[in-house]
């Protein structure tokens, strides 16, 4: 397959000549990555069965993962739902467009592997104006996972998309990195009608609350996934796989108050170091000047990611710190997570963190495995 094509597009007002492009590709069963306000998706027909599987093939994705299906506007919603909770309808009011994904009853036309075989489908209005754009000239309803290969770190730059799919794809959307840099938050209902957060994003789980409670709606909120219920079907959302995100290199992922944290992390770095690695670390502004000491500065790539204060940058940066991180030749990454005393990692997990922190510390925990060390204060 030639090098997939790839066009710059306006973020703000795209052209819609190009957009058409990438609607013909989208209608004649082609794979167009394109940028949303949270990451790049990769786009595929969401009615088209051949398609889906072939952006499977592309991204190397499990069949057990399930995709989102995107939509220009709420009104298309039976296209591809059959019936929307109440609370979840009050979400959609309340976020359309934009980063958040709501699962409700699967509509027959679109194809079981698109859910992983589910009766249920993954839905969302995206309000990135190149993402509407190109869903509403396309005519169809749009799936798109991340455009990155399956359990990587997520595409923020289109030079994300094609270093991982610029051979298995047909045609890029450029349209700059995108504002969030963190994938929507997923919301379900439970069969008593309470409302499920399964994957922390960009809308917080404090904001979901407070919509349902500006609604009206009096219904448990609560934040974790439920275990599948045959081995026959697969998750009910993606981002739920315990390994997920992951750069290249090994991440090592130290947990607990700062202070402490920093400690743990700058004695992993000089272990890595006297073993003969490249360590790479990702450091928030409030700890940088712990890292100064020449013997390591000096031996160590370090990537800023912004302010803990300031969660909206580190989610902006993290994927593309990974990214850089890996394209630097690293071997081992250590990082913190930005909550100090998140419970994320209690067993069991019980979300800790308020806001971008229980989404940027999801990630962490999820792109690191089973590699974390938890400081004294955190066991």
């Amino acid at each position: 397959m030639p090098p997939a094509e790839v066009i710059q597009i306006d973020p703000l007002k795209p052209d819609y000549r190009l957009l058409a492009r990438a609607g013909a590709v989208i209608r004649s069963g082609g794979l167009v990555a394109f940028p949303t306000e949270t990451v790049y998706g990769l786009g595929a027909n969401a009615f088209d069965d051949r398609a889906i599987a072939s952006l499977y093939e592309a991204k190397r994705r499990d069949a057990s993962d399930p995709l989102i299906v995107h939509l220009a506007a709420a009104e298309d919603l039976p296209r591809v739902a059959t019936a929307i909770p109440q609370a979840l309808g009050h979400l959609t009011t309340r976020f359309w467009p934009g980063p958040l994904t709501i699962v409700a009853r699967r509509h027959p036309d679109v194809p079981g592997r698109v859910s992983a075989n589910r009766p249920t489908v993954a839905i969302r209005v995206p309000a990135h104006p190149v993402a509407r754009g190109l869903i509403e000239v396309a005519g169809v309803p749009v799936v798109a996972p991340s455009a990155n290969r399956f359990m990587r770190s997520s595409a923020t730059r289109a030079a994300h998309v094609v270093a991982d799919l610029g051979d298995v794809i047909d045609l890029v959307l450029d349209g700059g990195p995108t504002e969030i840099g963190l994938e929507s938050t997923v919301v379900a209902t439970d069969d008593d009608g309470s409302v499920r957060v399964l994957r922390p994003g960009a809308i917080p789980v404090e904001a979901i609350i407070e919509a349902l409670r500006d609604a009206g709606v009096t219904v448990p909120v609560h934040v974790g996934a439920v275990q599948r219920v045959a081995s026959n079907v697969g998750d009910l959302s993606p981002g739920l796989l315990e390994t997920h995100y992951a750069p290249r290199a090994k991440l090592i992922l130290v947990s607990g108050p700062s202070a402490n944290a920093v400690r743990v992390m700058v004695q992993l770095l000089q272990d890595s170091i006297a073993a003969g690695e490249r360590p790479g670390l990702i450091v928030y502004d409030e700890d940088a000047d712990a890292f100064i000491d020449p013997r390591l500065s000096q031996r160590v790539m370090i990537t800023r990611v912004g302010s803990v204060a300031i969660p909206e940058t580190v989610a902006h940066n993290l994927f593309a710190s990974f990214r850089d991180l890996d394209a630097a030749g690293v071997t081992r990454i250590v990082a913190r997570t930005i909550d100090p005393v998140t419970t994320l990692l209690r067993q069991p997990p019980i979300p800790g963190g308020i806001g971008l922190a229980r989404a940027i510390d999801d990630r962490l925990i999820r792109a690191a495995g089973s590699r974390v060390h938890l400081t004294e204060a955190m066991k």
